[in-house]
């Protein structure tokens, strides 16, 4: 009897350096390999999906065409299904016999409790998953996943205290072949893509920042350690605007269509050629900030939402609608803050620095709660991924791995350092559009 096997796209959209890929390639004589498309339409509370911003759509969707122009090269298709993955799993499971289930393991609770669902339900599938998303597995850590540090210095002092070159593995090649796919009755699904989103492009619209699909990442990376941009990274890293100032990596990294570990490799490539420094280092430094987040989502899960965070320590703030509709469009009393929030809409992207003043002015000078603004840019970031945006809003409101508590920014000293000529704010013409906090002062409510 043939053995029928679904491997489940998630955020791992690539061929390269793809462990759960390959386990299906060896086990299975026919394969279906499903993506599914259910975050046109938010469910109820913070752990579902949000609903896609324009360019997060248009990034998703060159990512998926090009996961299909890859997989063809296989002999293979791409089955897409505009429905809940467990809406879709469950269907082709009784339609195709299926005797396997792959995937990556994702940090999302809300992936996660589909994937036990489906365990539970079909006991007598066999059920597989591999870590694709970071650049250890759990066994390479010198922890358990529920001893985390509490603080990313102490995990980064532990983890450096390893051999790395040993303990992070060289990524794994594509796949030599992959099992022909079942034969799948589907609709083609860019048509239905179109029925549930809008076109982002106009006349108004610059070009986007980036393009989806692994051919793009790994030439965005190649293109990147060509240049000798990762030798001076530690001193243009807090740029606001341009290509050059950071690695731009994060789009990719974030749906997988760019592997962590083949970023590894590309840097110590660099460094034997180049040589190594502070700022070839700051590369992989932030690069363990991001795996860091990757374990503090598998570690704390739904807490990654709750609003008093891991800490249980509510914070003082609650949400004031018409604040945080300001916020939104860049329509508040801070011209940076209203420069970063314009960019954000248009390329959907924000630098690092942008991100950290955002989410500050969000807690500290709009007193909103930190969950709305997290879920935003959840909508908004071309680079959206579980794990980071959460994790460091937490951080930011006070709520999650900051030893320190509140980091609070001084957004006029901020500007001064960071847009001193006034060139970014003027650019996305942050001072034209301030505006008080409140339509109504309290003191001309009636008694």
């Amino acid at each position: 009897m043939q053995k029928v096997g679904i491997f489940w796209f998630n955020h791992d959209l690539r061929m390269d350096d793809n462990a759960a890929l390959l386990r299906a390639a060896s086990e299975v004589d026919k394969l279906i390999c499903l993506y599914c498309v259910d975050t046109f339409s938010a469910g109820p509370g913070w752990q579902q999906p949000a609903k896609l911003g324009a360019r997060r759509q248009d990034f998703l969707l060159e990512s998926l065409q090009d996961l299909e122009t890859q997989l063809g090269h296989y002999g293979q298709k791409l089955v897409v299904r505009m429905e809940p993955p467990l809406q879709a799993i469950a269907q082709l499971i009784t339609v195709h016999n299926v005797s396997h289930l792959f995937s990556s393991k994702h940090v999302g609770s809300y992936e996660n409790r589909i994937w036990n669902t489906l365990r539970k339900r079909y006991s007598m599938i066999e059920f597989a998953q591999s870590h694709t998303h970071t650049l250890f597995n759990p066994s390479q850590l010198p922890f358990t996943v529920e001893q985390l540090p509490g603080s990313f210095s102490k995990f980064r002092r532990l983890i450096e205290k390893m051999d790395l070159d040993a303990v992070i593995s060289a990524p794994l090649d594509a796949p030599i072949t992959l099992p022909p796919p079942a034969l799948v009755a589907d609709l083609a699904w860019q048509p239905l893509w179109q029925q549930h989103f809008s076109p982002s492009a106009n006349e108004d619209m610059p070009a986007a920042m980036f393009k989806g699909g692994a051919s793009a990442g790994e030439k965005h990376l190649t293109g990147y350690f060509a240049k000798n941009l990762a030798s001076s990274y530690k001193q243009t890293r807090n740029g606001l605007d341009g290509m050059d100032y950071s690695t731009k990596f994060s789009p990719w990294l974030a749906n997988g269509t760019l592997s962590p570990r083949r970023i590894v490799q590309q840097l110590q490539e660099y460094e034997a050629r180049a040589g190594a420094n502070d700022s070839t280092y700051w590369i992989f430094f932030e690069l363990l900030w991001r795996e860091y987040f990757q374990w503090y989502g598998h570690r704390h899960q739904q807490r990654l939402y709750a609003f008093s965070g891991i800490n249980d320590s509510a914070p003082t703030t609650s949400f004031y609608p018409e604040r945080f509709k300001k916020w939104c469009a860049g329509n508040t009393p801070y011209a940076i803050i209203n420069a970063c929030m314009k960019q954000l809409n248009v390329t959907g992207y924000l630098s690092n620095r942008g991100r950290q003043l955002v989410a500050s002015c969000f807690v500290h000078e709009l007193g909103l709660d930190w969950r709305h603004g997290a879920a935003y840019m959840e909508q908004q970031l071309v680079d959206f991924d579980v794990a980071s945006n959460w994790g460091n809003w937490q951080y930011l409101a006070g709520v999650g791995a900051d030893p320190r508590g509140h980091r609070r920014f001084d957004l006029q000293k901020q500007a001064q350092i960071y847009d001193p000529k006034n060139q970014f704010i003027q650019r996305w013409a942050g001072d034209q559009t301030l505006q008080p906090l409140d339509s109504v002062d309290a003191a001309d409510w009636p008694i």
